[in-house]
């Protein structure tokens, strides 16, 4: 391996998907500003998943809608007035 280009800063850090609260420790040199004590009773740094396999449709087989911070809504309320105008035209040229 060539010297000088993989990270000093490897550590023991928790990993926890948000949408099913899992929970899993590895290690890694992610940076990160939240702790959070783990089932052993040490406190280690956390990472926020959004998803894992113990959520992913792939791994689960069931077919889960994830919608982080409203992506749905936002694309429904962006488009909204577009496809209102669409509609209009379609009628109007009837």
């Amino acid at each position: 391996m060539k010297k000088g280009i993989h990270p000093e800063n490897y550590r023991l850090v928790v990993f926890k998907d948000i949408s099913c609260d899992y929970e899993f420790l590895c290690h890694s040199a992610v940076e990160t500003k939240d702790t959070i004590k783990y089932k052993d009773g040490n406190e280690y740094p956390l990472v926020k998943l959004e998803i894992s396999h113990k959520s992913h449709p792939f791994y689960t087989g069931k077919m889960k809608l994830v919608d982080t911070a409203g992506r749905v809504d936002k694309f429904k309320t962006r488009y909204k007035k577009h496809g209102a105008t669409t509609r209009n035209e379609a009628s109007a040229d009837e």
